[in-house]
């Protein structure tokens, strides 16, 4: 499937999250992990908790919530047995976002995704949920992690992103949790948080985003003025202005 026609690689360049930031997909998520705690026999936390499931690397929420390192392989094959099956289709796009993705491109804007969900799941999805579209490269702009035991991060990610881009532009990456702004700043780069995904409150402030997009509706123009800043003037977008509040394997 092929993208959006290629921008020269002097474009600016946005790296989208995609749980939390793109898609609502905290039901699949929370339900595949039930299953892998109901299938070690371990009590299956609350569903405020299993929020915190919704973005950092898989082994890492599992050890989070006391599954001893032996048994976190275990609990890994039975989350994604449920959610290759089921879970990964308990998702939705959150409301306004192709309209802002729209925009980016229409900008001049390239856009990718990098996340912390293992590609091979990472890519059906977009293409499912009409995301790829929007891509530079189409399903080739989505960006994720391996589905092995091999470790990754998000920082890993973001390198494997830059390296087939190869951007000499600006870049900004835009993330709903603080794995996203430690991975972008490994890189140098910004990273921009979004409200409505799943970070704790102060989360995103306090591991360095430059700033928090309090709507869907405010994502484009925030993202071109964090693009701004690092380089100078860019296209504005057209419609309602929206202004961005202050201050891996994954699932």
């Amino acid at each position: 499937m092929t993208g959006p026609a290629a921008a020269p690689a002097g474009a600016p360049l946005a790296l989208l999250d995609l749980d939390g930031t793109l898609t609502d997909s905290y039901p699949g998520i929370a339900a595949s992990a039930r299953v892998a705690f109901a299938a070690l026999g371990l009590p299956v936390p609350d569903d405020q908790a299993l929020r915190r499931f919704v973005g950092p690397p898989l082994p890492s929420s599992f050890a989070l919530f006391g599954v001893p390192p032996e048994r976190v392989p275990e609990a890994v094959e039975a989350y994604r047995g449920y959610f290759r099956e089921q879970g990964m289709w308990q998702n939705s796009v959150y409301d306004g976002v192709p309209e802002q993705l729209a925009a980016l491109r229409d900008a001049g804007v390239r856009l990718a995704v990098a996340t912390s969900k293992p590609e091979v799941f990472a890519r059906p999805i977009c293409e499912r949920y009409g995301l790829t579209e929007h891509l530079a490269g189409g399903v080739d702009g989505v960006f994720g992690a391996p589905l092995d035991d091999v470790p990754s991060t998000k920082a890993d990610v973001i390198a494997a992103a830059l390296a087939a881009l190869a951007p000499t532009g600006p870049v900004v990456m835009v993330g709903d949790r603080s794995h996203d702004a430690v991975g972008a700043a490994a890189h140098g780069l910004p990273c921009l948080g979004v409200a409505w995904g799943y970070a704790e409150p102060g989360e995103l402030e306090d591991a360095g985003a430059v700033g928090v997009v309090p709507r869907v509706d405010g994502l484009a123009e925030a993202v071109l003025d964090a693009l701004a800043r690092a380089t100078g003037a860019l296209p504005e977008v057209s419609g309602p202005a929206s202004p961005a509040a202050g201050p891996t394997t994954g699932t």
